[in-house]
């Protein structure tokens, strides 16, 4: 039985479709939402007890190509509202005050980390010229990263292509210490973001990571049950939404702004300059000589995020932002979109059809973590980790503080109590400025169990 977008979103309840079962999994439920049940953050695999560190390493493989290409985008499938009774579930809750051990991986591999290894991408590699601040890799002759004078093997151009990174000396790197202190006041700081009853997420079927390739729908009702619009009102938010409409999502089809488009980019940059997340952010960056200036570091963040670069042939394809915020589809797969905003209003189209999820975060409010299987408009994401009513400014400051700090590489943070870990990729094959890198991808990988 079918019936319009418009029946759906109007919040009546409809039979459940033939074949799915009737019970849902509720989580973070406002109070008068009826009697169901509150369901904190699980915060597990299932099975995770039988799942080692290695084996989940193990599991980070390339992915493949869907076969003949788009399948059927299933959107018109039938769903149906979650009714009013109570969900008894089993939670478990992590006390913050323990020492958790390092943090295991839901690693997911995105396409621009596929094929050769990233030191064959560097035309020069005996130069820093587009190396600044680029990961240690025992295969080059020579090194552009923040402890190379202390050890003696900075390549002769280091000094003068990477002295305006702010860092020159080894006493100038970040620490883990140190980025775990920041992320925590950067997490205080977002006062912007959503409320438990601003958001009800029916997030049903958690599967195993060695099912994630399998593209089966388990979730026969949408992953957002409710969001509160009037959030979407707020200037960042606001802001925000008005750069998503201003890519095409396959690549190799340039990207030409409007004076207009180029405009909202500002305004999205204004905004959340304005908030207290950005501020405690470029604070710190400043503290750490990364920065001299407000106005150095947002034009740095215009660049790195919203500098265009070609992911196919010659066309200037694709941004930092556009990837990680908005989504792209390249070879057939979705690549990117990490953003719960941009999922809930592609849901709320009929553009995406949620499959299943592989790891809900541990917090009991917002933000929180969820990395979930998904089709938009027939086609598959084997892993998408997002924020889960963040603010913008939330998502584009830990992004952009690990692009800063760990270029390249796992980058430790800690909210309210919980480890987590974002993985940022450089773009290696062009630049900007005198050597800078763009941000390739961004998106967080894993988070305390």
């Amino acid at each position: 039985m079918g019936f319009s977008r418009q029946e759906y979103w109007s919040g009546l309840p409809f039979p459940s479709p033939p074949g799915f079962p009737g019970g849902s999994v509720v989580k973070n439920l406002p109070a008068n939402a009826g009697d169901v049940g509150l369901m904190p953050g699980l915060g597990r695999f299932p099975g995770e007890e039988m799942v080692t560190h290695s084996s989940i390493l193990a599991w980070r493989t390339l992915w493949t190509e869907e076969p003949g290409g788009p399948q059927s985008t299933g959107l018109q499938k039938n769903r149906r509202r979650l009714s009013n009774r109570t969900a008894t579930l089993s939670t478990r809750r992590v006390n913050a005050e323990e020492n958790p051990k390092e943090p295991e991986l839901f690693l997911e591999l995105e396409e621009e980390t596929e094929g050769a290894p990233a030191s064959s991408l560097y035309l020069a590699p005996s130069s820093c010229q587009g190396r600044c601040l680029e990961a240690f890799d025992k295969h080059h002759s020579c090194h552009c990263n923040a402890r190379c004078p202390e050890f003696g093997n900075c390549c002769e151009d280091f000094e003068s292509l990477c002295g305006h990174e702010g860092f020159s000396h080894s006493s100038d790197a970040i620490t883990k210490e140190e980025l775990q202190s920041v992320s925590e006041k950067i997490y205080r700081a977002d006062t912007n973001k959503a409320r438990k009853e601003d958001i009800v997420l029916n997030s049903q079927n958690c599967i195993s990571p060695s099912e994630t390739r399998d593209q089966v729908d388990r979730c026969p009702e949408p992953l957002f049950t409710y969001v509160n619009e009037k959030l979407f009102s707020k200037p960042t938010y606001s802001a925000f939404l008005n750069l998503l409409n201003n890519y095409q999502r396959a690549t190799g089809r340039g990207e030409h702004f409007t004076a207009q488009e180029l405009a909202e980019q500002d305004t999205f940059l204004r905004e959340i300059m304005k908030t207290a997340v950005m501020k405690e952010l470029y604070g710190f960056l400043h503290q750490q000589n990364r920065y001299s200036s407000e106005q150095e570091f947002v034009s740095d963040l215009k660049n790195m995020w919203f500098g265009l670069y070609s992911r196919s042939k010659e066309e200037r394809d694709s941004s930092g932002f556009e990837h990680v915020f908005s989504g792209e589809v390249k070879k057939g797969k979705v690549t990117g979109f990490h953003n719960w905003i941009r999922f809930y209003m592609q849901e709320k189209e009929g553009l995406v059809d949620y499959y299943s999820h592989i790891y809900d975060g541990p917090w009991d409010s917002y933000p929180d973590v969820l990395a979930m299987q998904f089709n938009w408009d027939g086609y598959y994401k084997e892993v998408g980790s997002a924020f889960i009513g963040s603010s913008p400014e939330f998502e584009f400051a830990l992004y952009s503080l690990c692009f800063i700090a760990r270029p390249g590489k796992v980058c430790q943070l800690s909210l309210g109590g919980h480890p987590l870990a974002i993985q940022t990729y450089t773009w290696n094959k062009s630049t900007y400025g005198n050597g800078k890198k763009y941000i390739a991808t961004a998106y967080v990988v894993s988070s305390t169990h």
